[in-house]
């Protein structure tokens, strides 16, 4: 039987990482057996740059947060070596990170993850990396929002073009007249 203290510790790190899974958008699980030490530092480094938070996490103390944070069904996936990556606001960074290098590695693979508090299996994560990046989406909205009005000032400058011309000879019409 664990001692007081060492239950107390284990409550504390279940708590606090419920908190951050409340918080997060999104999470990954990934089974990172076989990857090497000098991998995993670069791993590590890629997503902290990202703003994604990685650890490796005991199952039991994962299941018990998940459940605290009201992430349901992710429990059939918390067998062997798991880690996870989450996120507070990229929805895509940890995802694209974490696929690009189970597809190069034959033992780490994808397990699952979380989207708003919603379960996708190991293929929805893989969607979720196929898509651009928040940058992009924003500029792609922008510039489909830009379009109409860059087209519409193009057509009020030939109109006004065209009044000017048009004025431009009636004006000379006149002035040979007088």
């Amino acid at each position: 039987m664990p001692s007081e203290k060492i239950l107390e510790q284990k409550k504390q790190q279940v708590t606090a990482l419920s908190e951050s899974l409340k918080s997060a958008c999104v999470g990954v699980l990934v089974d990172y057996k076989g990857i090497t030490v000098a991998d995993d530092t670069k791993l590590r480094k890629a997503l902290r740059e990202s703003g994604d938070e990685y650890m490796v996490v005991k199952n039991t103390l994962l299941r018990l947060a998940l459940k605290d944070a009201g992430i349901d069904g992710l429990d059939e996936y918390l067998e062997g070596t798991t880690a996870l990556a989450f996120s507070r606001e990229d929805y895509v960074s940890g995802a694209k990170i974490l696929a690009k290098y189970a597809e190069g590695s034959k033992t780490f693979k994808l397990k699952a993850g979380f989207v708003d508090g919603k379960v996708v299996d190991a293929e929805g994560v893989k969607s979720l990396a196929e898509l651009p990046s928040k940058e992009v989406l924003i500029a792609k909205a922008l510039g489909g929002l830009n379009a109409p009005i860059t087209g519409f000032v193009t057509v009020l400058n030939g109109t006004m073009k065209g009044l000017v011309v048009a004025l431009n000879a009636i004006a000379e019409k006149q002035a040979a007249n007088a």
